[in-house]
């Protein structure tokens, strides 16, 4: 536990298990936007344990019939963000679970790919 680390102090837990939980993103990119912790403090995915992996997988399946049924959505974005030079900024691992809905942008094609906006089209 890090006294510093927001992530180490869950409020507002929506789903859970012994090993993580889920809560709904503070700025989320769309409605419905969940982020999904393990409870200890592990800096990103590869210090994650495959215990904590497995956990980790279950509630993004339970998050995700969850979101289909309170939003509807049409499609899902997964995203985890490794390290600095990769947009981590809460260096405690998080998993996004994005609801996407048809029309949010104009054109979703390349998905995650736009990450570096410029290869996001091909």
């Amino acid at each position: 536990m890090n006294l510093a680390c927001r992530f180490c102090n869950p409020k507002e837990i929506i789903i859970s298990n012994d090993l993580a939980y889920a809560i709904y993103d503070r700025y989320p990119v769309s409605e419905g936007h969940i982020l999904i912790i393990p409870y200890r403090h592990v800096e990103d995915f590869w210090t994650s344990t495959p215990e904590e992996r497995r956990a980790l997988n279950d509630l993004i399946e339970k998050c995700k019939e969850l979101l289909d049924t309170k939003f509807k959505p049409n499609g899902y974005n997964i995203g985890i963000n490794c390290g600095e030079a990769a947009g981590q900024t809460i260096f405690h691992l998080h998993i996004h679970l994005i609801p996407r809905y048809s029309g949010d942008i104009d054109n979703p094609r390349g998905g995650v790919r736009g990450v570096i906006p410029s290869r996001r089209i091909y």
